[in-house]
């Protein structure tokens, strides 16, 4: 089902570009997302092509994908061949052509150079300054702190899928890694406060089964080391019983 409504979103993009060319005009919104990396929601930088799929992002974004020995489309999830990722230079040549409205000053800008500008647009700046700021849902008198790990969403240790919560981690590895035999630093552990990192484990798919059949965020406090985390969840487990 999510193949599927990718597919039909790709189908749909590609015909609102077509209609954009037969045209020449587009709304500036939409023209600045049809030109979007699906990866950093940015209008495309260097954008290169799976030829397999023929989904583009921005060759920096894909690189992680590259490094791994098997490779899946970030958007898609096929599997291609690194050696079949070419720039794109159909994209290129519109995003050379094509402007759209900077969302601060609202100055039409041509979309090659819309990074540069909203990087040093005075609106945008003051946008980003005045977006709200993270609050406790429940009041609380700890510190709120100012670097919070991202513990919802990892990176697939053998083809760097992204934004994979925990049981589509679980999912997506034993769909399309099963019988991979390369040894991997588990994503969910290294992110806890407690993980080591640098650790491969010699059979990850095991150790994602037995180990992270539940989501830490629900037993889990973080501000305390795995030791008393342990006790605090025995005691709790006498005093239900």
């Amino acid at each position: 089902m999510f193949r599927s409504f990718v597919s039909a979103a790709q189908l749909r993009q590609q015909q609102q570009q077509q209609q954009g060319q037969q045209s020449g005009a587009v709304g500036g919104d939409s023209l600045e997302s049809q030109f979007s990396c699906p990866i950093c929601l940015e209008v495309y930088h260097k954008p290169v092509s799976i030829a397999s799929c023929a989904h583009t992002f921005c060759g920096d974004c894909l690189q992680p994908c590259l490094q791994v020995t098997s490779p899946l489309c970030p958007l898609c999830r096929m599997p291609f061949d690194p050696k079949k990722v070419d720039k794109s230079s159909s994209v290129e040549k519109q995003l050379s052509s094509y402007k759209a409205p900077c969302r601060g000053c609202s100055k039409k800008v041509t979309l090659v150079k819309m990074r540069s500008h909203i990087s040093s647009c005075t609106k945008v700046q003051e946008q980003m300054a005045n977006c709200p700021k993270f609050m406790p849902v429940v009041p609380t008198s700890q510190p709120i702190p100012s670097n919070i790990p991202n513990r919802s969403t990892f990176v697939c240790p053998y083809c760097g899928a992204r934004n994979l919560d925990q049981q589509e981690l679980v999912k997506h590895c034993m769909e399309n890694h099963r019988n991979d035999p390369n040894k991997v630093v588990c994503p969910v552990c290294s992110a806890m406060p407690w993980g080591d990192p640098s650790y491969k484990s010699s059979n990850f798919l095991q150790h994602l089964l037995h180990r992270h059949k539940f989501s830490y965020d629900t037993f889990v406090d973080y501000s305390i080391d795995e030791e008393a985390a342990l006790q605090a969840a025995l005691a709790l487990s006498l005093s239900e019983n």
